[in-house]
């Protein structure tokens, strides 16, 4: 998402007005475990990272301190995009971010406001990131299922795939 390529500018597209996350994390016992966040960030960062309100007094916040490699997932299947983020997990106490994030749908979780103190602001780092975009009608895509079980032979471009490293 540093980038101005049109692949990273598909992949803010396909993100963009997705309103739940899903942010998979490593327990303490190792096994995964994934939970629904709204992405707060409005636009493309420069930084490559996206931006989470949770709770301290959660244990997403605790297993977040201890091992933050996370994987942020988003799925749209009505427009066939699905998109899968790998990253570094980390919190901010920035507090201009933290108001410049501030939604009114954020209040209802956290009464106490942008300074309430349960806030934490989740950032996460993307490192890599890789989408499925099918821009094909849906009768194209039954057409070309149809046919590879046919032929036998997998069907071809269903749409775009791609893999991104992030700086």
């Amino acid at each position: 998402m540093t980038h101005d390529s049109p692949a990273h500018e598909t992949l803010w597209k396909l993100i963009k007005d997705i309103r739940f996350a899903m942010l998979t994390h490593r327990t303490s016992s190792g096994m995964l475990h994934a939970h629904p966040l709204t992405t707060q960030n409005r636009k493309v960062d420069e930084k490559g990272e996206l931006y989470f309100f949770i709770p301290r007094s959660g244990d997403l916040y605790e297993r977040l301190l201890t091992d933050g490699e996370v994987n942020v997932s988003y799925a749209d299947p009505s427009a066939d995009s699905y998109v899968s983020l790998s990253g570094q997990a980390r919190f901010s106490d920035d507090m201009a971010l933290k108001e410049a994030l501030w939604t009114p749908a954020a209040q209802a979780w956290f009464p106490g406001g942008v300074s309430d103190p349960d806030l934490a602001l989740l950032v996460v780092r993307v490192r890599h990131a890789e989408y499925w975009d099918v821009d094909e009608a849906k009768i194209t895509q039954l057409f070309k299922m149809a046919k590879a079980v046919v032929s036998g032979e997998p069907p071809r471009s269903l749409g775009e795939h791609k893999e991104l490293a992030m700086p």
